[in-house]
């Protein structure tokens, strides 16, 4: 998922860059924070993989999860409910932020927990405001986001933190904690991370 997500990246870079729609100073500081980013997903891993083990222990009773996201980070929502179904088998939904009210919002409560996407950029304080009013219907509240941010503690019950990255590169960085989340829930509930049932490649069914 990390390698097409750079690939495609690349593609729009090398594009940009023969149409000439961002200036070349803008496309060497996006290439330059590329180029630092294998160093933020090694930093990430070592500073949260524990602690997302320890918290999956929490979620082995846990029958719904809920993705939110914004922008560009409303994909990544929809992966970590798809990688949390594929592995854990848990019924998860990822939604846009900005729609939780037409829908999510009913299945709220304290056995819900829900993951909110808040990185610093043009869409963060409305992802903010979304998952305050996730919090106000008494869900458990995890955020993606950098921990140094004021609303870290203040308004989540748990924080997956990330590097502090360009906002139009966070996706990169803020899918890793929700697959780690995946990947821990599964193997507490003794589940095969390797082989999960049912599932089948595209290319080999029509």
């Amino acid at each position: 998922f990390v390698a097409q997500l750079i690939a495609f990246y690349l593609l729009a870079l090398d594009m940009a860059w023969h149409r000439q729609t961002l200036p070349k100073s803008r496309l060497l500081e996006i290439i330059k924070d590329l180029r630092q980013l294998p160093t933020q997903m090694e930093q990430l891993l070592q500073d949260q993989e524990k602690s997302i083990e320890e918290l999956a222990h929490d979620f082995n009773e846990t029958h719904d999860f809920i993705f939110l996201g914004r922008g560009i980070n409303f994909p990544i929502a929809l992966e970590g409910a798809l990688k949390l179904k594929e592995i854990s088998y848990i019924h998860a939904e990822g939604y846009p932020a900005g729609e939780m009210k037409h829908g999510p919002i009913a299945l709220l409560d304290e056995k819900v927990p829900v993951v909110a996407i808040a990185m610093p950029g043009t869409v963060y304080e409305k992802v903010i405001s979304n998952a305050q009013e996730a919090k106000a219907r008494d869900a458990r509240l995890i955020g993606v986001m950098p921990k140094e941010e004021p609303e870290a503690k203040e308004i989540f019950n748990d924080v997956l933190g990330v590097p502090v990255v360009d906002e139009i590169l966070s996706p990169i960085l803020t899918v890793i904690p929700l697959q780690l989340l995946a990947y821990h829930i599964a193997a507490r509930r003794g589940l095969d991370v390797d082989q999960p049932r049912n599932l089948a490649k595209s290319v080999t069914v029509e």
